[in-house]
């Protein structure tokens, strides 16, 4: 049903001063009408509320048949017909037309002028002829680029807007002649084109096209009719069967037809492309895709047919993002970006609005109260003039260019004004201005009535409009001016108010036409002031702002929306809250779906506003009444901060935990008793749980323990107490958050960070802790070779710095060998190299275990440590164990052989036993033994090390090598009583086995 609200949308009137009654008329860009009538054209400029003015006037070849003007070329092009024929002419540069005798340039379309004729066509106004090989039908511009597409018998033809640069000052308007398009059996009674949309009309047709500039697979320009499939072959047949069977004495009615998207080829019409011009690559079509199909059956339920049922009207509408202003009133000159194309027609008693960007879908039906003449749609309105001299604005549905908080596509139509107009012919529209034809026939002349053939038939169907009858006194030509969308937008919303007691559907459907009216206006920012536009926003917000109030006390199925409504006004959440209708008129207080469903998501996110103590706890009783189970989560919010914890305490203790999680419930008592300080409350709910639960219950909510102010990470009091007395429940707790992607990797370091009051560049223990977590539970969102950089870098820092860890560390290194296969069993010979050094600081023995694990792990690019090793000097042992297990995870062996025999000669032995084993076996005796030969002989304090290390050297030597080989390898300078029991070992041993 459509909604009738009798608002005053038109706020001035004024004549067109014209001299002869109009035939034809047309407006667009700045300020330009044009008026036809005979052999004459006259322009007007429109300018605000003054005087329409005569700007000036130029003849024609013949009566003007159709008008176009495109913005772009500022060009009016005509289809005139003389002498039973039609021409087709643009006019160009008409501007420049002074007087009606001044003279005029006529050339042909693609005439190239030399460059000394340039002034001559500088300065006057242009007649581009443009010729074809049928007689045209209708035309159409293309509002962003001015092409200009002409309608012919079966066929389209695009002519490319150009310009002919006839030297650095001036060039020079022209047409050329791109693309052919065939259209079979469809023979168009108005066309619409924009960027490449092509849509068509018949008397009962409408055929929707896109043409695509971009080539598939190799396809040509010019085009062959594609062989059709069987179900177009039938459709085809159809039409050609039809044409047959009609007779005076009956006639074949086709059914009616409805083909979206790639199902409308299938409609029986051929499309072909034919390319003829030499126009830019990037402006070239190459094929067609179809977008819409819809035939209509005339109404044959009295058996009278009326040559009025048909459809008129038919246009496409772009909606663009276009550029702001700038400072000094200049506009930014942008690119418009489309963001969507609607296509609407109409029938005289219905009009329908499909959307053809993205998707084809049908968004609207407009069911006029009386028969309609005509229509014109605009980005706010839908206006017709019907038969009982009425025109009336409509508001157009949902628009697809708006986010998900727009009225939906369901909403009736709302007509705000029925205005009278007496004997209404014919209306366009540019800007804010309707351009409406009025003539007050002296009597009623009867319809002429035809055979009903003539409807269905095509084939004395004629693109030529009918001549009008002779011209008769009591006509007139007037613009009428919208009012500005903000004082419309007033209208409404006192309007709306008669409804707002009754709390009924129509307070929320006027609010939200007027919301679609504010929000079109500000689509096109192009067209405004700086303060039209801050006039517009602060409407915009207002509306919003009704709306939410609307949905937050109305019990609808769209309740929800007062969320995007409320965020989209720049309400806070106070003031929507003092806003809120808490008590009903028996004095009972009730909550609606609406209101609590925007308080408990606003709570959820991290809104920069702190409820004051009062409206808190209105908030808790709200949600007491309505939603017990969401309570704890409420009082977790940040907004809640100033919450008195005796009034949240007396709360949780009256919910029953038996319907929803107990340990949440616990959780958040605990925290407000720590909030009043009651530690022994505080630690008999801690202890009514197993840690495990409690780690599930900070899972359910984590902000008992993380949240988040002006984009900054906060701890919570909670999470300060455990840092204290429950460590490694924080650290289970935080991991757990990690492990269920409440938290991120980053946001559990910051959280550890600010909770352990460290810089950024010092990192505490319970971060280290958390870091040992992560890795031995293998958190898949984690980067290991990262992780371990982490870790290695901390241990290396406090190795090198001596600094002990700021917290006793929950796992040892012990542990976390056990626990996690990253961390390796340290090699025996480390241990060796360890218990070297008597004077070894205890304080970060497990700082130095846990690097040296890491290292002799599986999982540790050693490579990757290196260049970070330098702070960690060898001139202790620690640091030399580091070291040289870094080169011997890097197969340095002679490095590291040469190394321990001069710092810790006790660990050679363990080394070598563990390292030079299966290919690296061979540094027994060509490394290790010359070596430790070549050391006892030069002496020292630590030759009877070298001595027994060499002599457990000989006893392997002896059992890998055979005697020959063995002998070689011996010094020749040493002395034979020393080596003989291992030569005997090594002659024995091979008939020992």
């Amino acid at each position: 049903m459509v909604q009738l609200y009798n608002l005053h949308p038109f706020g001035s009137q004024q004549v067109v001063p014209c001299k002869l009654e109009p035939e034809r008329f047309c407006g667009g860009g700045r300020d330009a009408l044009f008026v036809a009538a005979g052999c004459k054209v006259e322009a007007f400029a429109v300018t605000g509320q003054e005087l329409c003015q005569p700007r000036c006037a130029f003849s024609t070849l013949g009566r003007v048949l159709c008008l176009a003007y495109s913005e772009a070329g500022d060009y009016l092009a005509a289809i005139e017909e003389k002498n039973k024929a039609t021409f087709l002419r643009a006019y160009v540069n008409w501007r420049s037309k002074r007087t009606e005798n001044c003279r005029v340039c006529i050339r042909m379309v693609g005439h190239n002028v030399e460059a000394p004729f340039s002034d001559t066509y500088k300065d006057q106004m242009s007649i581009i002829e443009i010729p074809l090989s049928e007689a045209p039908l209708c035309i159409s511009c293309c509002p962003v680029k001015g092409d200009l597409l002409v309608g012919c018998t079966n066929k389209l033809v695009l002519f490319s807007l150009k310009y002919q640069i006839i030297n650095e000052e001036f060039s020079m308007l022209d047409f050329e002649r791109s693309l052919i398009i065939h259209i079979d059996n469809i023979i168009p009674v108005e066309i619409s084109f924009c960027v490449g949309y092509v849509a068509l009309m018949s008397d009962l047709e409408v055929l929707i096209l896109k043409l695509e500039s971009d080539p598939k697979n190799g396809e040509s320009v010019n085009h062959q009719p594609h062989k059709t499939d069987n179900p177009m072959k039938q459709t085809e047949g159809v039409r050609h069967e039809t044409l047959q069977l009609e007779s005076d004495d009956f006639v074949i009615c086709q059914k009616p037809m409805e083909l979206l998207g790639e199902k409308s080829s299938q409609s029986g019409v051929s499309v072909t492309l034919e390319s003829t011009g030499l126009a830019d690559e990037k402006t070239k079509y190459y094929h067609v895709q179809h977008l819409l199909y819809k035939r209509f059956a005339p109404d044959i339920s009295f058996c009278v047919f009326s040559d009025d049922v048909k459809l008129h009207s038919l246009q496409l509408l772009p909606i663009y993002q276009t550029g702001s202003l700038t400072s000094g009133r200049k506009k930014l000159s942008q690119e418009k970006e489309l963001l969507s194309l609607f296509c609407f027609f109409s029938l005289p008693h219905v009009g329908y609005l499909y959307m053809v960007v993205k998707s084809v879908e049908l968004m609207s039906v407009y069911q006029y109260p009386e028969k309609s003449q005509q229509a014109v749609l605009t980005p706010q309105f839908l206006h017709v003039i019907a038969r009982l001299c009425a025109s009336h604005c409509t508001g157009p549905s949902d628009q697809a260019t708006m986010n998900k908080a727009c009225p939906p596509v369901s909403m009736d139509v709302c007509a705000l004004r029925i205005q009278l107009f007496i004997g209404l012919k014919s209306i366009c529209h540019f800007k804010n201005h309707l351009i409406l034809l009025t003539k007050a026939d002296p009597e009623a002349i009867p319809e002429r009535r035809e055979s009903p053939k003539r409807l269905l038939s095509r084939k004395g169907t004629s693109g030529k409009l009918k001549t009008p009858p002779v011209a008769e006194a009591g006509w007139n030509l007037y613009i009428v001016d919208t009012i500005s969308p903000v004082q419309l937008y007033k209208e409404m919303v006192d309007y709306s108010n008669t409804y707002k007691t009754a709390k009924t559907q129509s307070c929320i459907h006027l609010l939200s036409e007027a919301h679609l009216l504010v929000r079109a206006a500000l689509m096109d920012a192009n067209q405004l002031e700086p303060g039209e536009k801050a006039e517009l926003l602060e409407a915009f917000k207002e509306s919003c702002g009704h709306l939410g109030d609307c949905y937050s006390r109305l019990d609808t199925q769209h309740s929800h929306l007062a969320l995007p409504y409320y965020k989209m006004s720049g309400l806070s959440m106070a003031e929507v809250l003092t806003r809120a209708d808490w008590v009903l008129e028996d004095g009972s207080q009730k909550y609606e779906r609406g209101l609590i469903f925007y308080i408990n998501h606003s709570l959820y996110e991290n809104l920069d506003e702190e409820l004051s103590e009062e409206l808190a706890a209105k908030v808790v009783q709200m949600f007491h009444v309505a939603e017990p189970k969401q309570l704890p989560h409420i009082l977790c919010s940040p907004s809640m901060k100033n919450i008195n914890p005796l009034t949240a305490m007396s709360y949780l203790s009256k919910l029953d935990t038996s319907g929803f999680s107990s340990i949440l419930v616990t959780l958040t008592k605990a925290a407000m008793a720590l909030k009043m300080g009651d530690l022994d409350m505080h630690r008999n709910e801690m202890k009514s749980h197993p840690e495990m639960k409690l780690v599930c219950g900070f899972i359910l909510e984590p902000r008992l323990l993380i949240q988040q102010r002006k984009g900054q990470i906060v701890p919570t009091e909670l999470a300060a107490h455990l840092k204290d007395t429950q460590p490694g429940l924080l650290v289970a707790s935080v991991l757990g958050l990690q492990k269920n992607n409440k938290i991120g990797i980053e946001e559990a370091d910051s959280f550890f960070k600010v909770l352990c009051g460290k810089d950024e560049d010092i990192i505490p223990q319970l971060l280290v802790d958390l870091w040992e977590a992560q890795l031995v539970a293998g958190l898949p969102d984690v980067v290991l070779q990262e992780l371990f950089f982490k870790l290695t870098s901390q241990y290396i820092w406090r190795l090198s710095k001596r600094q002990p860890p700021d917290t006793i560390p929950l796992r040892t290194s012990e542990d976390l060998i056990n626990a996690c296969s990253h961390y390796g069993l340290i090699y025996p010979w480390v241990n060796v190299l360890i218990s070297s050094d008597s004077l070894a600081d205890k304080s970060y023995t497990e700082d130095l275990s846990k690097l040296q694990s890491l290292i002799c792990g599986p999982s540790f690019d050693i490579a990757s440590i290196i260049p970070f090793l330098e702070p960690l000097l060898e001139d202790n042992i620690a640091g030399l164990s580091v070291h040289v297990l870094c080169q011997t995870r890097l197969k340095e062996y002679e490095q590291c052989i040469d190394t321990l025999l001069e710092r810790c000669p006790e660990a050679i032995i363990p080394y070598a036993n563990h390292e030079l084993k299966e290919e690296n076996r061979t540094l027994w005796w060509k490394k290790l033994l010359p070596e430790l030969c070549h050391r006892i002989k030069c002496g020292g304090e630590k030759g009877q090390l070298y001595l027994s290390s060499l002599k457990e050297t000989l006893s392997v030597v002896a059992v890998e090598l055979e005697l020959r080989d063995f002998l070689n390898v011996l010094p020749e300078d040493g002395t034979a009583a020393f080596f003989l029991p291992y030569l005997l070992y090594c002659s024995r041993k091979k008939s020992l086995t």
